[in-house]
């Protein structure tokens, strides 16, 4: 694990370095000024010698002006390193997650992501900051004043050989006792965001249902549950303070008495007690930090694997060694194809069985189907965000997976079901297709896809901001964005995903209407709900739980396929065709 993430410090190695250094520089300014004092004690204010106290006085402000010194470097140096690395960590994993493929992403719940993002992140970075500063400074200042402890009065000095061990061991069986806790306190904190970030998203269905109470009470139970399992951890940790403040109080206390003997029998003394009891104190503290910060790093070891299971986990869809850089058109063929979500070999668990299907370049494609039947399933093997389970699929005549996976996507524009919009600006947003399209191209996207009259009533037009996930347009004006967007990427292949769902039938036409007239080359395939959306594609594809039930015109259909007429008749007879000028909000 150390050395996994000891690569993340990269062009932070020279202050990771430097901080340590400067610990120890300021643990040996803080040695010395105990020995001082004790000469001017046992020294100087005897023998009221007024010349060795100032000498050794300017020692002692020169050695407390240099710790102080060392003591800031450190610290700013620690900081740098520290915040570097958690930079890196940030970095690197955000850099993994945009190379995952759907189904790494499928692993990792988003809420999960997010925790691993920041609050991991943050906890294993504030355990760098004490490994590289108080585990040095710790170890470093035991070692030092037990030495000088030792070389005042060793058989005092014994008594630390006994309340050492004893920290040790109770610091042992705290930290084995917490580490399982604090594991499961991290994930739970996974479920707190994703109840945050669910209701947080979808705050205006929560009200439109005036649900609060019941999200209140959900948001409760779980950082309830938080609650409880990080208070049976820190009700471990909590031991720590009181058993280290007793072993030091302890310790302090038996060589002040025996000191204090030794003093009237004339073999120590005072300056030398005096320096023995800060010994004492600097011993036992060093080892308080100790406790600490390896309670620190119980906490960031379950953060540190959270971490790394991201950075470990290898995308499942990569590029091949010698890939194909250019897709020749936008033709696609299905070839005994099947596809399950998991490594499923039950045949009757697959979300697709046997599709055998050919798409000529720039054809129009309708995908019907009840919801369940795979419709977003089958196109989404087409960009290859899937790989199939068995058979293949041809874009241009060659296997998807020979593709470069860049080249491939860039040739194949997808407007999902849901419709996302980033914050910033109309124009920023469309520029996610395109970004270098000027504003001629922007507009004639736009225009395609019946956007551009409601841009152009907005007063900033096209530098119109839009709220984060396009909250201040409809969701027919968001469609008409995306697939706006989609369009700017001039693809061999278009794939609308129900992405014109809320969009009044009239505007609908005319952007069938405009596919047709404007990119007849561009193949074109359109799942819908709506029979109108595809009646006039080349050919309609009738999917029923994973197999296609049928394939033809829409004239053929309804003579030949039952589902399809069923839609057909449902829709067009029973009148739930929605009426011209109408946009669902």
């Amino acid at each position: 694990m150390i050395k996994k993430l000891s690569k993340y410090i990269k062009e932070y190695k020279k202050a990771s370095i430097l901080t340590p250094i400067f610990v120890i520089l300021e643990v040996v300014m803080e040695v010395i000024i105990p020995l001082l004092m004790s000469k001017i004690i046992d020294i100087g204010i005897p023998n009221s010698d007024i010349k060795y106290i100032l000498e050794i006085g300017i020692l002692l402000t020169l050695s407390a002006i240099m710790s102080l010194a060392f003591g800031m470097l450190s610290g700013r140096f620690a900081a740098k390193a520290s915040s570097g690395f958690a930079k890196n960590l940030r970095q690197a994993m955000f850099y993994k997650i945009q190379d995952y493929s759907f189904e790494n992403i499928d692993k990792f719940s988003t809420s999960s992501l997010i925790t691993r993002l920041t609050t991991d992140v943050t906890n294993v970075q504030m355990a760098y900051m004490m490994i590289i500063r108080i585990l040095i400074r710790g170890p470093v200042m035991l070692i030092a004043s037990l030495l000088m402890a030792f070389g005042i009065d060793a058989r005092l000095s014994c008594i630390f050989l006994v309340s050492i061990p004893i920290l040790g061991i109770a610091l042992f069986f705290i930290a084995t006792k917490a580490y399982p806790n604090f594991e499961k306190v991290f994930k739970k904190y996974d479920n707190l965001n994703r109840v945050v970030q669910e209701n947080v998203g979808a705050i205006r269905v929560v009200k439109a249902y005036a649900n609060e109470e019941h999200e209140k009470e959900k948001f409760k139970q779980v950082n309830n549950e938080v609650y409880k399992d990080f208070k049976t951890a820190q009700k471990i940790v909590a031991f720590n303070s009181p058993i280290m403040q007793f072993v030091v109080y302890f310790s302090v206390l038996i060589i002040s008495w025996i000191g204090a003997k030794y003093i009237i029998g004339g073999s120590l003394q005072t300056g030398q007690l005096s320096s023995l009891i800060t010994y004492a104190w600097q011993i036992l503290t060093s080892l308080m930090m100790l406790s600490m910060v390896f309670v620190v790093i119980i906490m960031s070891k379950a953060s540190a694997q959270r971490i790394l299971e991201v950075l470990d986990e290898e995308p499942t869809i990569k590029n091949k060694k010698n890939t194909v850089k250019k897709v020749k058109d936008g033709s696609i063929i299905f070839k005994n194809v099947s596809f399950a979500y998991s490594d499923e070999k039950d045949p009757n668990k697959y979300a697709l069985k046997d599709i055998n299907l050919e798409i000529k370049s720039g054809e129009t494609i309708g995908i019907i189907g009840g919801t369940g039947s795979s419709k977003s399933t089958l196109v989404q093997l087409i960009p290859r965000l899937y790989d199939v389970t068995k058979g293949t699929v041809k874009v241009g005549g060659i296997d998807v997976k020979d593709y470069d996976i860049e080249v491939l996507r860039d040739s194949v524009s997808m407007v999902l079901q849901k419709n996302i919009l980033f914050s910033g600006t109309i124009a920023e947003n469309l520029r996610w297709g395109n970004q270098n399209a000027d504003e001629e191209e922007l507009i004639e996207a736009c225009k395609l896809a019946q956007a551009d009259s409601f841009i152009q009533e907005f007063p900033e037009k096209y530098d119109t901001k839009i709220e984060q996930g396009g909250t201040n347009v409809s969701g027919g004006q968001r469609q008409r964005i995306c697939i706006a967007r989609a369009l700017l990427k001039k693809p061999k292949i278009l794939i609308l995903d129900d992405s014109t769902s809320a969009v009044d039938t009239k505007t609908d036409s005319y952007i069938r209407k405009a596919f047709r007239e404007k990119i007849p080359n561009t193949t074109k395939i359109i799942i819908a709900q709506r029979v109108t959306s595809v009646e006039d594609a080349d050919k309609i594809i009738v999917l029923d739980e994973g197999k296609i039930d049928g394939i033809g015109t829409s004239e053929e259909l309804l003579k030949t396929n039952k589902i399809y007429r069923e839609v057909y008749n449902s829709q067009m007879k029973g009148g739930s065709v929605e009426e011209d000028g109408k946009e669902e909000k």
